[in-house]
């Protein structure tokens, strides 16, 4: 990829030796497509270089009249926003680009214009809206050719598709779609043989293990993010690998080492201008500081994640983190202000239809009202959490609330 951008940046510049005319601007429209698309993969979704790229782009697309079949810069440039966390912004160009989509017949256009609405509002926590869109651009992949994939889009649409699905599905309470909807997303990339949606795809696997709790899957998925990203350069892959291979050290209790894979993975990944993801990962870091009994640090990171969460309105972990905040308060003795954290949980999980958000809150609310005598109280909550869930028995969550049901005597 970084060779990529390297011929494309020399192409760009024997162009500007050639006459300004429209085909001149055609041609180097395309290039700066393909610019942004290989720098994305190197350098990140947010660098510089490809925010500068898509910029170029997305200024000529408008001097050409906005053409729909350039609509890869502005998508790009909704990119760029989106993983910058600037969230707005990149939802009015959602906008635009899905009008533009339906003016074509080209399945893979709508498709994509439905991806990139899709992941924003995944983002922005707003999961029934993001599924219907998600769902949508599914329901066109089978009219899209393989040969898709050759064009410089940087990732193939429909595994950043099926990856946010397999995530909105587990928030919203189905375990067990998500996971098939994972194990098809990696399949469906290794058949088409790209390597950098590949490697998105086992980075969607990670974090989706990794909510669930299964260390000996995640360390099959981060094991090929890490080798991928570390053979080809993918730099931003190889920072959110680094973060997942520091959950897994904390988690078999190597806590000195855990905790600076996950610092120096962070570090890395916000270097690159990188801020969606960040709540999730400030939240991996409240783990590591808790385990290593450092409660003051945990909170600090906690409300710096929550400020994040504030500034950009990326709310899909929001019911977490506060959760995660109440816990921390619980330890350091201050119940009221937890009580609080765990009620704001609640209230968001519920507002998401987050169903699992919905049930960790309720149950740790629960155990805070055990442990006050108010079991009936504490009963009636998580049963009613606990009763929304039809499938995927088996999930930890679900086995840790039926146990708890079962000793409030519910």
């Amino acid at each position: 990829m970084a060779e990529a951008a390297g011929q494309f940046q020399k192409a760009l510049d024997q162009l500007a030796l050639l006459p300004d005319t429209l085909e001149r601007k055609r041609q180097e429209l395309d290039f700066y497509i393909g610019l942004g698309a290989a720098s994305q993969t190197s350098k990140g979704f947010s660098a510089a270089e490809t925010g500068r790229a898509y910029a170029h782009a997305s200024e000529l697309w408008e001097q050409l009249g906005c053409p729909v079949e350039y609509l890869r810069a502005p998508m790009g440039h909704s990119g760029y926003y989106t993983n910058r966390g600037e969230l707005e912004l990149a939802q009015c160009l959602n906008t635009h680009i899905l009008r533009l989509a339906y003016r074509r017949t080209e399945p893979s256009t709508r498709c994509m214009g439905h991806v990139i609405t899709g992941r924003t509002l995944t983002f922005a926590g707003k999961f029934v809206k993001a599924r219907s869109h998600l769902e949508k651009a599914e329901a066109l992949y089978d009219q899209i050719p393989l040969r898709w994939s050759s064009q410089p889009s940087g990732l193939v649409p429909p595994v950043g598709a099926r990856g946010y699905l397999a995530t909105i599905l587990f928030c919203l309470g189905y375990p067990d779609q998500a996971f098939a909807k994972t194990r098809a997303n990696i399949a469906y990339a290794s058949r088409i043989a790209h390597t950098p949606s590949i490697t998105l795809a086992h980075i969607f696997g990670a974090t989706l293990f990794l909510l669930l709790g299964d260390d000996i899957a995640l360390q099959g998925e981060v094991q090929q993010v890490v080798s991928a990203a570390t053979e080809h350069g993918f730099g931003l892959y190889l920072a959110q690998g680094t973060i997942f291979r520091g959950w897994l050290d904390i988690q078999r209790g190597n806590i000195p080492e855990g905790l600076h894979l996950v610092k120096s993975g962070l570090d890395a990944y916000r270097s690159m201008g990188s801020l969606v993801w960040v709540p999730q990962y400030l939240g991996i870091l409240v783990t590591a500081y808790e385990a290593a009994g450092q409660i003051e640090d945990a909170l600090i990171a906690a409300n710096t994640a929550l400020q994040i969460v504030e500034r950009t309105g990326e709310r899909w972990f929001a019911a977490e983190l506060n959760r995660h905040k109440g816990q921390l308060l619980v330890q350091s003795g201050n119940v009221g202000a937890a009580e609080e954290q765990f009620y704001e949980a609640l209230r968001i999980a519920q507002s998401q239809g987050a169903k699992l958000w919905e049930l960790r809150a309720a149950m740790s609310l629960a155990r805070l009202r055990r442990d006050q005598g108010r079991r009936n109280e504490a009963c009636h909550l998580l049963r009613s959490a606990y009763g929304c869930f039809t499938e995927g028995l088996a999930v930890p969550d679900l086995r840790a609330a039926k146990k708890l049901l079962d000793e409030l005597g519910g």
